[in-house]
């Protein structure tokens, strides 16, 4: 790059570094279009429920995650043990992790503990809710209605948005 550069004369060097600059700005905006979600809150009982969302799903799948952020500013535990989405034939929660260097993912039967003070993330690759017999596609841009259920605070009417199929959650502070 840098030969090329030097055999450029400096005008169009100029040009082509605004030229850089302008296309790298506008994918920039482009990305945060496309990962710009509403921040939600939901409260129950000692519990802040933040920013459900789920992933767009391909066409005949029939499973999806679901994620949130679940903050316990109660005095007493509570348990995440279920919850729902608008077309789906059951939910589990789900966790992930590394076993002898392989990535396992099994249901907890007993539900999600969130401890008074803790703060627990439902993410890719970790903790998540598990849709499964989903009677469409989510859609990118959507929003599905849905339910969590909690031991304690009982069910929670939130709504799930549906973000890219390749969404992390990362680029939303989650």
């Amino acid at each position: 790059m840098a030969a090329l550069m030097l055999s450029i004369p400096l005008i169009n060097r100029m040009g082509f570094v605004a030229l850089t600059l302008l296309v790298v700005g506008a994918a920039t905006r482009a990305l945060n279009a496309t990962t710009d979600i509403e921040r939600v809150a939901y409260t129950a009982g000692g519990l802040t429920i933040e920013t459900p969302w789920t992933r767009a799903t391909p066409g005949g799948a029939k499973v999806a995650g679901g994620y949130v952020r679940i903050t316990n500013n109660g005095k007493e535990p509570d348990r995440l043990i279920g919850g729902s989405i608008t077309g789906s034939g059951r939910a589990e929660v789900h966790e992930m992790k590394t076993d002898g260097g392989v990535m396992r993912m099994r249901p907890l039967d007993n539900g999600l503990v969130i401890a008074p003070g803790q703060t627990v993330v439902l993410a890719p690759g970790g903790y998540h809710m598990m849709f499964l017999d989903l009677a469409a596609s989510l859609k990118q841009g959507d929003k599905v209605k849905g339910t969590l259920v909690f031991e304690k605070a009982g069910t929670v009417e939130v709504e799930f948005a549906v973000r890219a199929i390749g969404a992390t959650g990362a680029e939303h502070g989650h």
